[in-house]
C-alpha cells in the first residue's frame, strides 16, 4: 500500500510483475474508465510514445484552466483579473470531475483507490473505490 506516485503509470511496465496487487490512492490512473481518458491516453501515447501519467493529466488540466480563464477575461492576463476568473471553475477532465475551491483556490477532485493488475498483458492501476470531491485537508481545517 502506498501513495499513487509509487505506481506511476508511465513507469509501471518497467517495474514488472512484482508490483501486482499493490494498492495505492491517487487522483489519476491511465486506466480510468471514461471515453475522455481513453482518448487522452491514446493521443498522449501517439505524441510521446509513453503512457499518460499523473503529471501529464496535471499539465492537461492546468492548460485547460488557463485557456478557459483567458476566454472569460477576453485575453486579459493580469493576475487581478485572471485569478478571480479561475475561482469556482469546474470541468470534466480525463481524470474525472475537477473544480477550483472558491474559498482556497485549491483543486477539488476525486481520489481513486487502485490496485495494480494485469490488463491485456499490461500492468495497470485499476480503480476499485472512489472518494469524491476531495479538498486539500490542510486548508479544510483552517
Amino acid at each position: 500500500m502506498g501513495p499513487g506516485d509509487i505506481t506511476d503509470d508511465d513507469l509501471l511496465a518497467s517495474m514488472g510483475d512484482v508490483m501486482l496487487g499493490t494498492i495505492t490512492a491517487h487522483f489519476y490512473s491511465a486506466a480510468h474508465p471514461s471515453a475522455m481518458n481513453a482518448a487522452f491516453v491514446d493521443a498522449y501515447r501517439k505524441q510521446t510514445g509513453k503512457r499518460a501519467n499523473f503529471m501529464a493529466v496535471g499539465g492537461y488540466d492546468g492548460m485547460h484552466l488557463i485557456y478557459e480563464a483567458l476566454q472569460k477575461t477576453g485575453g486579459q492576463t493580469s493576475g487581478d483579473v485572471l485569478v478571480p476568473a479561475m475561482t469556482s471553475m469546474a470541468w470534466t477532465s480525463p481524470r474525472g470531475p475537477m473544480s477550483i475551491d472558491p474559498a482556497t483556490g485549491d483543486v477539488i477532485h476525486n481520489i481513486y483507490v487502485r490496485k495494480v493488475e494485469k490488463v491485456n498483458g499490461e500492468l495497470q492501476n485499476v480503480e476499485f473505490a472512489t472518494f469524491e470531491a476531495v479538498k486539500d485537508m490542510r486548508t479544510v481545517a483552517r
